[in-house]
């Protein structure tokens, strides 16, 4: 393989599914490498404890008969780890593996550090003008053949066969600098473990940002999780608030979605609950708008509301969401100017009689008696119209279904009346909101999510189900994940 290594293992795993968290390992190979020269073989199947879903067994050919005189994760995990150390793990898709080895090690009481190299981004490195990345791709680009594919040594083989096309192709050299820039790690605040970084994950999601304490000193999120991070700690690019955070930082955590809607409605969540020092956008804020009153007898006809009055139910009657209550009463102000309108009917002026307006000839008189109420108050609703709230367009809750393309993460959203319910990833998760009569606070930063979300992924949205069929629907709302592992 590369003489200059020392010690290499390209690895691969079969799964129960794609969340490391919860899916386990049914299968693992790998192949050792020592300078370059091929040392050992060694492949398992693994018996995950559960049951293997159907659609695995499909796509990968392990079936529960298969696994079910196979030795446990426990019983093999000395052995592996005997393989692991010290060397480089190199995996097509490195940190599906990665993760499901350190859960699997986690729940034996045990932590795994390892070196890691993806040959996903090698492949990117190197071809950089091909779009496909996978193994399929790399197979029908290069013509490799792979008669065992989705089987933990079929696609070691196939990777090591990738590899070794590779140094022909563009020279060992070329594909060892393209390595050593993959394992090299970057420089990072005194008071951060290095190790973390190996375990951040390329997909979309939340991180948080801590300091001595249990208060985050900073949430983001992004698409692309350990770039993101890593950003943050670039000296050619660092902000004044980076370089703040990086004097303070003592550990990092994050939280996989399965897209980039997932991220944002959990970066606001999170912002509003933990109120982190270093963080402005999406705090907690109060909030206002302008309330139309019903009829033109009412007085005043416009009243500016708080956050308890500005519910999704009446936006019929609601213009405008303000920061301020200043805000709101400018955009009247300026409507009221605009239009000619009595500042005085309207509410913006205490008084009896006559405006001063229209004594300035700036108001058409509603006041003096000049225009008839009717008309005033038409004006009125008319000038408002564009800041009016837009109704709940749905008769009940809806779905947003997101699924990631590597990971198979999915996650369906479950909305209702501008409001975000909850994040489900299971068919009970699912069941509980569908029943539930369960009603989150109405949020700005919620609202204008959603809003532009359906502007532009309209189709990703789905009705949800009356609960006499739900049972029936929930299988197509969340099937289930594939285990490709993006390759």
């Amino acid at each position: 393989m590369f003489s200059t290594l020392s010690r290499f293992v390209i690895l691969d795993l079969e799964t129960t599914g794609a969340t490391p968290s919860y899916h386990r390992v049914t299968e693992i190979a790998l192949i050792c490498f020592e300078y370059g020269v091929e040392t050992e073989r060694w492949q398992t199947l693994v018996n995950p404890g559960v049951s293997i879903p159907s659609f695995i067994s499909r796509l990968t050919g392990i079936t529960n008969d298969m696994v079910r005189d196979a030795p446990a994760f426990e019983d093999i995990a000395p052995v592996l780890h005997g393989y692991l150390g010290g060397a480089i793990l190199a995996a097509h898709n490195v940190r599906f593996d990665y993760g499901f080895l350190k859960n699997e090690y986690r729940r034996l009481g045990a932590v795994l550090r390892q070196k890691v190299m993806c040959t996903v981004k090698l492949s990117r490195a190197l071809y950089p003008h091909h779009e496909g990345h996978g193994l399929d791709a790399i197979m029908a680009r290069h013509g490799l053949a792979c008669p065992a594919r989705h089987r933990a040594m079929g696609d070691v083989e196939l990777v090591v066969d990738y590899m070794e096309l590779a140094k022909r192709e563009l020279g060992e050299a070329a594909v060892l600098d393209a390595v050593a820039r993959l394992i090299h790690g970057p420089s990072l605040p005194a008071g951060l473990d290095a190790g973390f970084l190996d375990e951040i994950p390329e997909s979309p999601g939340v991180y948080l940002f801590y300091g001595e304490n249990d208060l985050p000193l900073y949430i983001g999120k992004s698409v692309a999780l350990r770039s993101r991070v890593l950003s943050h700690f670039s000296n050619d690019h660092a902000s004044s608030r980076d370089m703040r955070i990086g004097q303070e930082i003592t550990r990092v955590e994050w939280i996989e979605t399965a897209g980039e809607l997932g991220a944002l409605l959990l970066e606001a969540r999170l912002i509003k609950e933990r109120q982190p020092v270093h963080n402005r956008r999406l705090r907690i804020h109060q909030l206002f708008s302008l309330s139309l009153a019903a009829g033109l007898n009412q007085f005043p006809l416009v009243r500016v509301v708080g956050k308890e009055e500005i519910e999704p139910e009446v936006f019929e009657h609601l213009f405008g969401l303000f920061r301020s209550k200043r805000g709101a009463m400018n955009t009247l102000r300026e409507i009221v100017r605009e239009q000619r309108l009595c500042p005085r009917v309207v509410g913006i002026e205490s008084g009896k009689g006559a405006c001063l307006a229209s004594q300035l000839k700036q108001c058409d008189g509603v006041c003096a008696g000049r225009e008839k109420p009717e008309l005033h108050y038409l004006r009125l609703k008319l000038a408002l119209m564009p800041h009016r709230l837009k109704p709940w367009p749905y008769p009940g809750k809806i779905g947003v279904r997101e699924q990631h393309a590597d990971t198979g993460r999915t996650q369906l959203h479950i909305f209702q009346d501008w409001r975000h319910l909850k994040t489900v990833e299971d068919e009970d998760e699912l069941q509980d909101i569908l029943t539930s009569h369960f009603c989150a606070e109405f949020d700005l930063d919620i609202y204008k999510l959603l809003q532009r979300h359906l502007q532009t992924c309209g189709d990703t949205v789905m009705m949800l189900p009356a609960l006499e069929t739900m049972d029936r629907a929930n299988g197509d709302l969340l099937e289930e994940e594939v285990a490709n592992k993006g390759c």
